[in-house]
């Protein structure tokens, strides 16, 4: 993620098109705002379009408006999306659900600048800047005859990749603190933290759904538990039974079990730094001396025959 950030700050001051590549959940809207927020168009409008929320028919008159007449319902004139962000910065999501009519007009959006109003007969310009997303492999619907290749070229000056949160676990627990921080504020509710068991159930979890999961299951929490704080019976049973099962990554048959594993493996990513293992797992490291005192965890580098645990074996 820190190529990420160094890429959106890097992109933001220019006018290039951006392509967002990542799967469902990841935030790649969030990254849509943060590069128009940085921008010198910031004080200009940001004006969102999931294309894979909409027919096609309804699309393309969203995205480019209509004249009165042009169709059934279309009774006055209308300013399409690319007209209400002029001068600012278009967000097209799931790009890669677009009808090739669609992909040729946005490609004359691109290329030459203008639009045309559905039912219109006159072009006229637009000052844009188009970001799209998508969770879709476009490399494959190219070579399927579904999506156009010099359209995608013109989308992909820039590209961003997002990677899953299951490849960023270390991100899991300051996302885990904001969203308990939003949600307990929002709902008035008296809830200050998340136990360490929690964490580790969380940050062990692969989260198929990215941070949109992520978010509604401490949203859940929040809204669930009888205490101060989030328990690992306050999290969704998915979370606890993936982890669980046999044969999971770092899992166990029981919480212990998934606890001390956990805990064990980020202790030698830190390389038995305990003040890096606290902050990876988003604890206090002085509560991480009472956990691994709790389940019994070694905080030492050596194993108990006198071997360097960093060391590689057999």
């Amino acid at each position: 993620m820190h190529a990420v950030f160094e890429l959106i700050a890097r992109v933001a001051a220019t006018r290039s098109t951006v392509l967002i590549q990542g799967e469902t959940g990841t935030g790649k809207e969030l990254i849509a705002r943060a590069i128009h927020a940085a921008s010198p168009r910031a004080d200009r409008p940001f004006v969102p379009v999931d294309c894979s929320a909409l027919a096609e028919g309804v699309l393309e008159s969203e995205l480019f408006g209509h004249v009165k007449g042009a169709f059934t319902g279309a009774v006055i004139d209308k300013r399409g999306l690319f007209e209400t962000a002029h001068a600012g910065t278009c967000f097209v999501d799931e790009v890669g659900e677009v009808s090739p009519c669609v992909q040729a007009k946005l490609l004359r959006v691109l290329q030459e600048h203008e639009i045309k109003r559905v039912g219109g007969t006159d072009s006229f310009g637009v000052d844009v800047r188009v970001i799209a997303a998508t969770n879709r492999d476009l490399g494959s619907l190219i070579a399927a005859g579904r999506f156009r290749e010099d359209l995608f070229y013109r989308l992909s000056v820039v590209t961003l990749q997002v990677p899953p949160l299951r490849e960023r676990r270390e991100d899991i627990p300051l996302l885990a603190a904001h969203f308990l921080g939003m949600y307990a504020a929002a709902n008035a509710r008296p809830v200050s933290d998340i136990t360490p068991e929690a964490m580790a159930l969380l940050v062990a979890y692969d989260w198929p759904g990215n941070i949109r999961e992520l978010e509604h299951a401490v949203e859940r929490a929040v809204a669930l538990t009888t205490s101060s704080v989030v328990r690992p019976e306050d999290l969704p049973p998915k979370c606890v039974e993936a982890v669980s099962a046999p044969g999971a990554p770092g899992s166990a048959l029981s919480l212990r079990g998934v606890v001390t594993r956990h805990v064990r493996r980020v202790l030698r990513e830190a390389r038995w730094n305990k003040k890096l293992a606290a902050q990876l797992l988003g604890i206090h490291r002085r509560t991480l001396y009472r956990l691994t005192k709790r389940y019994g965890i070694s905080l030492s580098e050596r194993e108990p025959d006198g071997r360097d645990r960093r060391a590689p074996t057999e």
